[in-house]
């Protein structure tokens, strides 16, 4: 989905959200129910003129919500329904969370909250003997692996270059719909303050007793100067299996998936190397353990630090959560640190370059931490030629509904075409979405991390909403621990589809 202007500067594009094929703003949902409303309206009419003057007005009111929308495209129906379910469970304290040795449950530990409560870490081997983390979610069934990457970065990198690298993630992003069993990946980015003790071990690992009082002062200078307030760039790629199996039995244990998995990560990670993500290889059960244990409690990074260069880190899973959270409507509150997590509502319009998200994951003064999530799940190729042509039709049908042709429209119309004849030539269809979570240390500071984010992402050309009344399990889906969100909403996909 690109092409080259006349400047040789290759652009791209072309990606759009599902359109729902109702009338106007209703959607599928409010037009179903605008015609059983108009049908209802013209029964009661037989009986009398008033009786259905008063059902119309009442049927008329009751789809008033679905017609309003803000930018984000939310109706009234879905904004009244986060706000319900909000102080529904602020009212029986679930936004509080409570672990250690003053928790009610498993006294002791400090498992992590939310979603990710009941998961458990697996370590395994794969086919070239490195140990790899396995992170199972029992309530979806779902197995995640982890890979840690050292990405090259744009830097002094020839613009032929940079193509390359977009045009082979392009084909990685194809064949994974391809991939036997994979539900989801993403793609984790964090740029956080270094805390100077790589450096530090580094070169206290290669000083010699004998060597010369000036060159160990200039390290020492070195050290102290270098060692903090640089940023620490890192990139992770998690990748998400369903436990179904085919056949007799109907799941697949850790123990299974795991031998499954061994066999396929050297390929994988050999795969992601031409993409510019750099060496690929598996993170190992600690190292997933002290990610996760940061990114609820920053405090700790340092001591984290330490204990790996000496070797003596211990952390268990069940200890990898915080000890105490609270959620509020607009932030997320947990342990010595307050995080505001960001959900992508649009997509760039247009054409833009492959720098477009330079300066969103680039990291920031006013943002402790900063972590950009990018979520992917792939459709097969069966479920790809469908939702194609049905996207064509439906932008089709919305650009008929008015007499004078609309400019959004059309480009829809020629966007979704476009689409349909992609994927009937080979390319594959991939539903994204970007979480965006700034972490600050004190509650002052959001205003700023908010206006910093707000600035970042107009530069990137995107919209961007905050998640409000759901922060806490935002927060959680933004780490790379293979949490996919819709399987743990109540309300049915196809529900949400056609809203």
């Amino acid at each position: 989905m690109s092409n080259v202007t006349s400047h040789d500067v290759r652009t791209y594009g072309n990606w759009q959200k599902p359109i729902s094929p109702g009338l106007g703003r209703l959607g599928f949902i409010g037009t179903v129910a605008g015609i059983g409303g108009l049908l209802l309206v013209i029964l009661v009419m037989m009986i009398s003129f008033v009786a259905a003057l008063v059902v119309g007005v009442l049927i008329a009111f009751a789809l008033l919500p679905m017609v309003m929308r803000d930018k984000h495209g939310r109706n009234g129906f879905q904004w009244a329904a986060a706000r319900v379910s909000w102080s529904a469970g602020k009212a029986q304290g679930a936004h509080l969370y409570r672990s250690g040795p003053l928790g009610r449950l498993l006294l002791g530990t400090c498992k992590l909250p939310g979603l990710a409560a009941a998961s458990k870490l697996f370590e395994a081997h794969d086919a070239y003997g490195r140990p790899f983390a396995l992170v199972t979610i029992p309530a979806t069934n779902h197995h995640t692996v982890v890979l840690t990457c050292s990405a090259d970065g744009a830097s002094l990198v020839d613009p032929d270059q940079v193509d390359t690298w977009v045009a082979y993630w392009g084909l990685w992003l194809s064949q994974i719909g391809h991939e036997p069993g994979l539900v989801a990946a993403s793609v984790t980015i964090e740029a956080a303050p270094d805390t100077g003790e790589r450096l530090r071990g580094e070169i206290d690992g290669n000083v010699v007793a004998g060597a010369p009082s000036l060159a160990k002062q200039v390290l020492e200078e070195v050290s102290e100067a270098y060692g903090q307030g640089s940023a620490q760039m890192s990139t992770r790629v998690a990748l998400t299996y369903s436990g179904a199996a085919r056949g007799a039995r109907a799941r697949r244990n850790a123990e299974e998936m795991a031998v499954d998995l061994g066999m396929r990560l050297p390929g994988l990670c050999s795969s992601l190397q031409m993409t510019g993500a750099g060496p690929a290889r598996p993170m190992t059960g600690r190292e997933l353990t002290e990610l996760v244990r940061v990114a609820y409690d920053p405090s700790v990074a340092t001591f984290i630090d330490q204990a790996r260069s000496e070797r003596t880190s211990d952390l268990r899973w069940d200890d990898a959560g915080p000890t105490a959270t609270e959620e509020s409507w607009g932030h997320y509150r947990h342990d010595s640190a307050f995080s505001v997590t960001w959900a992508m509502s649009e997509a760039p319009r247009g054409e833009v370059y492959s720098s477009v998200l330079t300066r969103l994951v680039s990291p920031h003064p006013d943002i402790m931490r900063k972590r950009v999530t990018l979520l992917y799940r792939p459709h097969d190729p069966a479920t790809s030629a469908r939702l194609v042509e049905r996207d064509r039709k439906d932008a089709m049908f919305k650009a008929k509904q008015s007499k004078v042709a609309n400019a959004r429209d059309s480009i829809a119309v020629q966007a979704a075409e476009q689409a349909a004849r992609e994927e009937a030539t080979g390319a594959g269809l991939v539903r994204f979405a970007m979480l965006i979570t700034a972490t600050v240390n004190d509650v002052a500071d959001i205003k700023l991390a908010a206006s910093a984010v707000d600035n970042l992402t107009a530069s990137s050309r995107i919209l961007v909403r905050r998640v409000y009344g759901s922060q806490a399990s935002a927060f959680a889906a933004a780490l790379p621990l293979g949490l996919v969100l819709p399987n743990h909403l109540k309300l049915p996909q196809a529900l949400r589809e056609a809203a």
